[in-house]
């Protein structure tokens, strides 16, 4: 069974940093993309960032330049660290990964979800 954890949200003031965690487990994923999204209150859930095995790495343009994807394949462990945060980042982010491995840019192939961690952004 699948389960991805993640960790690391919480409440930060504008310009501010946070590094957000998810810890993979029930099957090896250091070949399978994985990626962060988000949803944020009345809003449909979008995409984040997403990185490849290989260390190839996705943005959404909203985060690109502020956003790092990274992962750990030892330890099945994908990262986000978001730097100089807006209030408009506010909103429960989601670990993600593939069933099987579609690309990068397969956004409705990430069909494997965590629980989520709130990160909210104060002005």
């Amino acid at each position: 069974q699948v389960q991805l954890v993640e960790s690391g949200g919480g409440l930060v003031q504008a310009g501010g940093s946070l590094r957000l965690s998810c810890a993979a487990s029930g099957r090896t994923f250091s070949t399978y993309p994985m990626g962060w999204f988000r949803q944020a209150p009345g809003k449909e859930r979008e995409f984040v960032a997403a990185a490849s095995w290989s260390g190839g790495t996705y943005y959404a343009d909203s985060v690109k330049g502020r956003f790092t994807i990274s992962r750990d394949n030892s330890k099945n462990t994908v990262y986000l660290q978001m730097n100089s945060l807006k209030p408009e980042d506010t909103a429960v982010y989601y670990c993600a990964t593939q069933s099987g491995n579609y690309g990068l840019g397969a956004l409705n192939m990430y069909d494997y979800r965590g629980q989520g961690t709130q990160v909210t952004v104060s002005s």
